[in-house]
């Protein structure tokens, strides 16, 4: 009674999924797999991809053999693997595998080694960051390549593959040693290149191609608080063998690319490595919405495990040491868990005056005595520095104005904050304008030679910096899209300018923001804001300030972000300045300290905020006593009666749920229909909500 009868699904109970490494059919083949996808490599007369499969579905991925990589080196295009001699790539049958032949320009396959997964840099865990494993399990596959052309006997190349446990996902890197006594440049790369089975075959070139039905992104991402516009690697571009496709221009986007936009132009000296970026492979077994991401999300609670931290916290407008303590007063009373100290509040993380330090750390003293981390705001790009260190660029800077970060100062900038945070003890840091992906052409900076190599070392530079966040602790917002460098939080999504509206106004928006933006975040990897104060020029009917006297609409906000899961920057002086404000924070955040983990949980977008009649956010997670959480709320201004229909399946529910009203009242037995789902007759009051608690049966139910 509770379990599904179906075959085991890994986004319910992923414990069987265990990866693993074999050897094929052919005495030639190796095999990753762990029940949901396979990849296999035949290994003469050189190692390739010969076989890439959706186990879930039973789908054939690619339709063709490619190099495992390629490189550009010293200007020389050069293959890494790979078999040539396909008669067709529309499709790829076995026994024409065996005819392939292997390139003979190409590096050849040396040798291979099987281990675990590493964990790509070191995680420090706080209280906040539950017992997620670090690195994911799994098993890792390196294939190594050589060459017979004089000119690289002195290089070697690694392909590296990780396979993780109980998910359809898989990692891909190269690195390239220079064993040679001669510098070598790497001018550019392609660490994954797939013949992927194409989605869309039009005879006619459309305005607008649909792309298989894969996830792909790398940690190489920057400029934008989506994946899919901070996603600098994933090309699908037109694969020249494919001459058997529909489209008349040949132009099927059915080849899969994970390289650099530009560079990295790379000099590797001898006895040193370079290695790539990772790219991530996510089969997805299912082109339902909510499943997709459902699966995306995963990987990221995956990949990336600190982004489930999530710490409630406010932002204080002031560096008056009085107003910071009262700050944390209240906040340790109220149930906050950090205090940032905002933008806006005259922070300069770049003094590093001692005596300055010094008194930060009394105040960052001050707040842990009282259980509060403490942390602060920097911002690193969209300001001019000077004509010197700024990014020289003609088309010009994302930001319009920018710093180089391989220039003297973004050099010394990231060395101050370092030390900032050794020497004060600060526990968190907002850094706005992160790397956006600027070029620079300047031939002058410390921190790269040239236009070419400026923006694999800039990224490389915040990216470093991100990882010693990560392995000291330190929170991380961020508003761009570092989550797999070690970042923890983004937007969730919003204009800025609609902060300055009708406070009733937010509300609704607010909520809609949040529906929106976790189709592909968790509620954990995306803030919202209150505007306590003043915000974007906004006036009396903006803000809450005095919060006593917009109670209900403060109300309002709180029960929105802390009934989704998600933290808010309630950026302003106080959290309360009356009893009765102070009571209508701690309900919230008593609320949400008793259902955390639920409410942390993936969200199933039931009904979407149309300000007209109610909308519903359910939170699910098979693995708790509390299978959901579902919430439903009323936009309007009367008592609104409804009968709601809950989607119940990824609870892991199969037959019949327990579902309790808030929190006093009792459980019901409702028994779900063959879609998993359950029906509830509800009643709320005006501007409110509803939440009902949602477990398995009891035995003998």
């Amino acid at each position: 009674m509770g379990q599904h009868a179906s075959r085991a699904d890994w986004l319910l109970d992923p414990s069987s999924f265990v990866a693993r490494f074999e050897h094929g059919k052919h005495s030639d083949e190796i095999m990753l797999t762990n029940g949901l996808i396979s990849r296999t490599w035949r290994l003469a007369p050189n190692a390739a991809t010969v076989a890439f499969d959706n186990l879930m579905t039973g789908e054939t991925i690619i339709r063709g053999v490619k190099p495992e990589a390629w490189m550009r080196l010293d200007g020389q295009d050069v293959a890494i693997g790979g078999l040539t001699g396909q008669p067709d790539y529309a499709y790829l049958r076995e026994e024409w595998v065996d005819d392939l032949k292997a390139d003979s320009s190409a590096f050849a396959f040396a040798g291979y080694t099987v281990g675990q997964t590493k964990e790509r840099f070191p995680w420090k865990r706080t209280d906040h960051s539950g017992a997620a494993a670090w690195p994911p399990p799994g098993v890792s596959l390196v294939i190594d390549f050589t060459s017979d052309d004089p000119r690289y006997k002195d290089v070697s190349v690694n392909v590296h593959y990780e396979l993780y446990d109980g998910i359809p996902l898989m990692a891909k890197w190269i690195d390239i040693r220079n064993n040679g006594s001669e510098t070598i440049t790497l001018d550019s790369f392609r660490s994954e290149l797939l013949a992927v089975v194409e989605w869309d075959s039009p005879v006619e070139t459309p305005d607008r191609w649909d792309y298989p039905n894969l996830h792909v992104e790398s940690d190489y991402s920057f400029q934008g608080m989506a994946q899919r516009k901070a996603n600098r690697t994933t090309q699908w571009t037109a694969d020249p063998d494919y001459a058997t496709q529909i489209n008349y221009d040949r132009q099927t986007p059915a080849l899969l690319v994970s390289a650099p936009p530009v560079g990295p132009d790379a000099r590797i000296s001898p006895g040193e490595s370079f290695e790539s970026f990772r790219t991530f492979i996510l089969v997805q077994d299912s082109t339902d919405r909510e499943r997709k991401g459902l699966a995306q999300r995963r990987m990221y609670r995956t990949l990336a495990p600190w982004t489930q931290e999530n710490p409630v916290f406010m932002h204080v407008q002031s560096m008056d040491p009085d107003v910071i303590r009262s700050a944390v007063d209240q906040c340790a009373e109220a149930g906050f868990e950090m205090v940032i100290l905002s933008f806006g509040s005259g922070l300069d993380m770049e003094n590093d005056d001692p005596l300055y330090l010094a008194a930060l750390k009394e105040l960052a003293d001050y707040a842990h005595a009282k259980g509060v981390a403490l942390g602060g705001y920097s911002l690193l790009a969209s300001r001019s520095i000077s004509a010197e260190d700024d990014v020289v660029n003609p088309a010009g800077a994302y930001y319009v104005h920018s710093p180089c970060l391989g220039s003297e100062w973004g050099e010394a900038y990231f060395r101050k904050l370092r030390a900032f945070f050794e020497r004060t003890g600060f526990d968190a840091l907002e850094h706005d304008g992160s790397y956006p992906g600027d070029l620079c052409e300047s031939a002058a900076h410390p921190g790269h030679r040239g236009r070419d190599d400026s923006q694999w070392t800039q990224w490389s530079c915040i990216a470093e910096f991100y990882k010693w966040c990560r392995a000291r602790g330190i929170y991380l917002n961020v508003p761009d899209w570092y989550f797999l460098n070690g970042s923890n939080k983004a937007g969730m999504g919003y204009r800025e300018v609609n902060w300055a509206l009708p406070r009733e106004r937010q509300v609704m928006l607010a909520r809609q923001n949040i529906f929106d933006g976790t189709w592909e975040k968790m509620p954990s990897m995306g803030w919202m804001f209150v505007p306590l104060t003043s915000y974007q020029g906004g006036g009396p009917d903006s803000t809450l300030e005095p919060l006593d006297a917009h109670r209900d609409t403060y109300d309002a906000h709180l029960m929105t972000n802390f009934t989704a899961g998600v933290q808010a920057i309630y950026r302003g002086f106080r959290l309360y300045d009356s009893d009765r404000t102070q009571q209508t924070v701690r309900f919230w955040t008593d609320f949400h300290r008793r259902y955390r983990a639920i409410l942390e949980s993936d969200i199933i977008h039931v009904r979407r905020p149309s300000g007209r009649d109610w909308d519903c956010m359910l939170h699910v997670n098979p693995m708790l006593r509390h299978r959901g959480l579902a919430v439903v709320y009323n936009p309007l201004d009367r008592e609104l009666a409804c009968e709601v229909e809950l989607p119940l399946y990824y609870t892991g529910l199969a037959d019949t749920a327990r579902i309790r009203e808030g929190e006093d009242g009792d459980f019901q037995a409702y028994r779900l229909d063959r879609e998993y789902r359950v029906r509830l007759d509800v009643r709320i009051p005006g501007q409110s909500c509803r939440w009902y608690v949602i477990e398995a049966p009891e035995a003998g139910e």
